[in-house]
């Protein structure tokens, strides 16, 4: 196996990305050892499955490859690549006909499994959410995005999303009530 090599160590990022404008692939190399991990754990907490988080990511670096020429900017790149993400998520999730069992979240029961003594983790939680709800929540907390910038960004209006966020906010506590239940029950 090869030895991962990183062409660029000491370069900033937007030199990077500018290197990889002009078609330097092993400046898009560098990119992508950069990013990868973000990206991949990004698509990992919109979808709930790692398999098709890392399809995702490919399809991700797949397509900045295709259009980072696009880029008129270098330092707007992070924002332009998150933007490139969520673009892939929901394309993913118009193919895929994402509503379709939406049904079988509203009636979910998780009692069972925490009075069985199984723990729910942040990401089983989080796939027990509508997608669209699930996106923001994880937009919101995981990538630090405001209201506004992620209504710019899925066009839907500030007030939708602030509901998606607090509906979402709430359906998470209480689907990990357990954990904080057990941290109450622990300390002296």
């Amino acid at each position: 196996m090869l030895k991962a090599q990183n062409y660029y160590p000491s370069c900033p990022e937007t030199l990077v990305v500018a290197l990889a404008r002009s078609g330097d692939r092993k400046a898009f190399e560098d990119i992508v050892r950069r990013r990868q991990s973000s990206i991949r754990g990004l698509m990992r907490r919109f979808c709930g499955d790692a398999t098709l988080a890392d399809d995702l990511a490919q399809q991700v670096f797949l397509r900045m490859w295709l259009k980072i020429r696009m880029i008129k900017n270098p330092l707007a790149f992070p924002g332009w690549l998150k933007r490139l993400a969520v673009s892939i998520w929901l394309q993913h999730l118009r193919k895929h006909d994402a509503l379709k069992n939406a049904s079988e979240f509203k009636d979910i029961d998780l009692s069972a499994s925490e009075t069985n003594g199984i723990g729910m983790d942040l990401d089983q939680a989080l796939a027990t959410l509508p997608p669209t709800v699930r996106l923001c929540i994880v937009l919101s907390y995981h990538e630090g995005m405001s209201h506004g910038e992620i209504a710019k960004l899925l066009d839907m209006p500030v007030g939708t999303v602030k509901s998606h966020i607090n509906r979402g906010t709430g359906r998470l506590q209480q689907v990990l009530s357990a954990y904080s239940d057990k941290t109450r029950a622990e300390k002296p």
